[in-house]
């Protein structure tokens, strides 16, 4: 038995045990938390890496016909096979209270919203690894002063310290993507929550990178038109200033909304 990869999901298996297993030895290397919640399994070519590595591995898988082919050749996971949407689920209802960490190679049409769902039980998940199209994985981990580095880039990094851990090749899938991949690593920094509004930290984020050829002050004036608030942050384009930086305006500006 073998699982048709389908389009309309996104499916491009991981056939090569080479870069499974590295993917699993990245995972454990550095890993303190045993729990592991793999997103989209699919025919369980990295999750045998995982169970290998004597790992609490559960599964959530949208396909049917992949849970089928995990319920019947994978026996470790008897129980921990979760059919369901992950962007629709209730991770503490699905998890429980206690950390987990999510890894998996992330369809590419819904892995930055994989990760803002993440973001949302940031303080019960202290890793995520996985593997996105390159580009956008290249983005998240970018640092400020470049063209990559934008929204995605400031939002993880508030609450994630993001490692690029290396690239993969298209045919190592099946199909094989048009794209490169990249596997990163974010790993849970030390800020609890933000020193600021974090509504309002989101919104001059998206507002300021939405324009990104215009100085903060343009990008922005709706929430400080005519409040008099000066700052050389204002006279700068976006993707110069790092999380810190994002921060300290949304504390000057959080008194004038």
């Amino acid at each position: 038995m073998s699982v048709k990869a389908k389009k309309h999901l996104g499916q491009h298996f991981l056939t090569d045990k080479n870069t499974c297993e590295k993917i699993a030895n990245q995972y454990s290397r550095h890993q303190d938390c045993n729990r592991v919640l793999e997103i989209g399994p699919g025919m369980g070519a990295l999750t045998s890496f995982l169970i290998d590595r004597k790992l609490d591995v559960s599964v959530i898988e949208i396909d049917t016909e992949s849970i089928e082919y995990l319920t019947e050749t994978v026996s470790a996971l008897d129980g921990k096979i979760h059919e369901a949407d992950f962007l629709k689920t209730d991770l503490k209802e699905l998890m429980g209270e206690a950390p987990f960490s999510v890894v998996g190679n992330f369809p590419y049409n819904i892995s930055s919203q994989i990760l803002f769902k993440c973001l949302e039980y940031r303080n019960q998940i202290p890793e995520i690894m996985g593997m996105f199209q390159r580009e956008v994985a290249k983005r998240i981990a970018e640092k400020p002063g470049t063209k990559q580095y934008g929204i995605i880039s400031v939002l993880i990094q508030a609450f994630y310290d993001i490692e690029y851990c290396f690239t993969v090749d298209e045919h190592v899938f099946d199909p094989p993507p048009k794209v490169k991949s990249g596997v990163i690593r974010c790993t849970r920094n030390e800020r609890d929550s933000l020193p600021c509004n974090e509504k309002l930290f989101i919104q001059i984020v998206k507002m300021s990178f939405n324009q990104r050829r215009k100085t903060i002050r343009n990008s922005i004036k709706q929430l400080i038109k005519g409040k008099g608030l000066e700052h050389e942050y204002l006279t700068l384009r976006p993707e110069v200033l790092s999380v810190e930086q994002f921060i300290e305006l949304t504390k000057m500006v959080e008194p004038l909304v």
